[in-house]
C-alpha cells in the first residue's frame, strides 16, 4: 500500500493546462488552447457531464487547434467539454504482474484484483539501445519445437517474423513457443485479436503452466486504433523492464499488421497521404522504432527475443508490411496454407524460412545432418507434382529416391501436437537417426 501511494503521489503534477473541444468530426476532436504546452503524442483528458473522463492523444495540429484522437467512444462529448493536459503514460510494473492479463494501460482486465505498482516508472516509448553499445545475441534458445529447434534455430535476443495468413495456426504456434521455451519470463501482445478468442488463448493453448511466468496484454478489435498501437508499446515496454532485471524475456506480439493497420488509421485521421496500398508514410517509420526494442540490451545479462507474427493478406507474402517486417528481423518463419490443409501442424514451410545466426546458432555435431536433412526436402519439393501425378519411376534418380523415401520420417519429425515438447539434443537425435539410417541403408 505505501508502495503505490508513492508511486501515485509521484504522478501527480504540480500545474494543470486545459483546453476547449472546439470541433468534433468522426473520431477527430480539435482542442483549442495552449499549444506552446502541447506536441504530438501529448496526452488529454476530455471530461464530459454523467460519464467517465476520456484520454485521446495530439496527433498533429491544424492552424490553431490540436487535432486528437481518442482512446475510446466519444458518445457524451459535447463542444466546449473541458480538456485537461497531462504528461505522458507510466506503468509501474513489478514481478506480481506475471500471471496476469492486461489493457493497453496496464489496467488488469483479468478479474484477479489490481495489480501492485512498483518503484520504477517506465515509459510506454523508448528508444532502443544505441547499436555501439548493444550486445550480441546469445546462445541457442530450446523452443520446444522440433522444427523451429532444428531447422530454424532461434539465439537468445534474436527477432523472428511469423509469416501467415488467417487460421493457419500462428496462435497455437504461440501457445506453444510460451509453454515450452526456456525463457524466464514471457510477454505476449495479442493485438487486434477477436474478443472471442482472448479466453480461449489463455485456457485451452496458455495453460495454467505457460500463463504464470506469462503477462498476456489485450487490445481487441473492436477497441480504437490508439489502443491497439499503445498495446504493442506496453508490449515491449514490458519486455524492456524484465531484460533490465537481467532477465532472459520472449516477446510475442501477434501480430505486427495489426499495429500497422492501427498506425494506418491514426495517420489517415491526422491527414497524412496514403501511399502503398493504403499505409501511411508513418506505418513505415514506426515498425523499425518498434522491433528494434527487441534484442539483447546494453549489458550481458538479459535479452528480449522477438517473435513477431504478419498477418500476410490473401496469402501475399510480398505485400508492404510482410516486406518491411522482413527486412527489419532476423529471420522469418513462413506458415503456409497448403500444409495446414493437408494436416501436418505446425505448418511451417522449412524451405522458405531463413534464420540469419544460422550456421553458427546450429551444433556442429549436427549441422551435416540438418543440411542433408533440407538437401532432401528440396528434392522432393522440386518432384513433388510428377510424384503426385505418377509421373515419376522409381530407379530413374538415386537422389529422389532417397528424398521419397525420407519424406514419410521427416513430415512425421516437423508435426508435433500443441502439448509436446523436445529439447534441442533430443530434436538433433531424432533428425540424425531419420537422416543417418536411410543414407546408411544403400538406397
Amino acid at each position: 500500500m505505501v508502495q503505490n501511494l508513492i508511486g501515485k503521489l509521484d504522478d501527480v503534477s504540480s500545474r494543470h493546462a486545459y483546453g476547449r473541444v472546439t470541433s468534433i468530426q468522426g473520431h477527430l476532436v480539435e482542442v483549442a488552447g495552449p499549444l506552446f504546452e502541447m506536441s504530438v503524442g501529448s496526452m488529454l483528458t476530455i471530461q464530459a457531464d454523467g460519464r467517465e473522463p476520456i484520454q485521446c492523444e495530439v496527433v498533429g495540429f491544424s492552424s490553431d487547434r490540436a487535432m486528437c484522437l481518442p482512446y475510446s467512444e466519444l458518445e457524451g462529448i459535447r463542444l466546449g467539454c473541458r480538456a485537461v493536459l497531462h504528461g505522458p503514460t507510466l506503468i509501474r510494473p513489478t514481478n506480481e504482474w506475471l500471471g496476469r492479463m492486461v489493457n493497453a494501460f496496464g489496467q488488469p482486465i483479468d478479474g484477479k484484483g489490481p495489480l501492485p505498482r512498483g518503484h520504477r516508472a517506465v515509459p510506454l516509448r523508448q528508444k532502443p539501445p544505441a547499436a555501439h553499445k548493444r550486445m550480441r545475441v546469445g546462445g541457442p534458445m530450446d523452443l520446444g519445437v522440433r522444427a523451429l529447434n532444428g531447422f530454424i534455430t532461434l539465439c537468445e535476443g534474436q527477432r523472428m517474423g511469423i509469416f501467415a495468413g488467417s487460421g493457419v495456426g500462428k496462435s497455437v504456434l504461440l501457445s506453444m513457443l510460451a509453454r515450452n521455451a526456456s525463457s524466464e519470463v514471457n510477454i505476449i501482445g495479442l493485438i487486434g485479436e477477436r474478443g472471442r478468442e482472448v479466453q480461449e488463448f489463455v485456457e485451452d493453448d496458455l495453460g495454467e503452466e505457460g500463463l504464470k511466468r506469462s503477462i498476456v496484454v489485450v487490445a481487441t478489435s473492436d477497441e480504437m486504433a490508439l489502443m491497439r498501437r499503445q498495446a504493442a508499446y506496453l508490449t515491449l515496454a514490458l519486455s524492456e523492464f524484465f531484460r533490465e532485471d537481467g532477465k532472459q524475456v520472449l516477446c510475442m506480439m501477434d501480430s505486427v499488421t495489426r499495429f500497422a493497420m492501427a498506425q494506418r488509421e491514426i495517420g489517415l485521421a491526422a491527414g497524412e497521404p496514403p501511399t502503398s496500398k493504403g499505409y501511411t508514410p508513418t506505418v513505415f517509420a514506426e515498425l523499425p522504432k518498434l522491433l528494434e526494442r527487441a534484442g539483447p540490451g546494453e549489458k550481458n545479462e538479459g535479452a528480449v527475443t522477438g517473435l513477431f507474427t504478419v498477418l500476410v493478406e490473401g496469402d501475399n507474402h510480398n505485400e508492404p508490411v510482410a516486406d518491411a517486417v522482413r527486412g527489419i528481423l532476423d529471420g522469418h518463419i513462413v506458415m503456409e496454407r497448403a500444409i495446414a490443409e493437408r494436416g501436418r501442424y505446425p505448418a511451417i514451410n522449412i524451405l522458405k524460412s531463413v534464420s540469419r545466426t544460422l550456421p553458427k546458432a546450429a551444433d556442429p555435431a549436427y549441422w551435416p545432418c540438418v543440411l542433408k536433412a533440407r538437401e532432401h526436402m528440396a528434392t522432393y519439393s522440386d518432384m513433388e507434382e510428377l510424384i503426385r501425378l505418377g509421373a515419376y519411376k522409381q530407379g530413374s534418380d538415386p537422389k529422389v529416391d532417397l528424398a521419397i523415401a525420407l519424406h514419410e520420417p521427416l513430415e512425421a519429425f516437423l508435426s508435433q501436437r500443441k502439448g509436446d515438447a523436445t529439447s534441442i539434443e533430443e530434436g538433433y537425435k531424432m533428425l540424425e537417426s531419420i537422416v543417418g539410417k536411410q543414407d546408411n541403408s544403400g538406397l
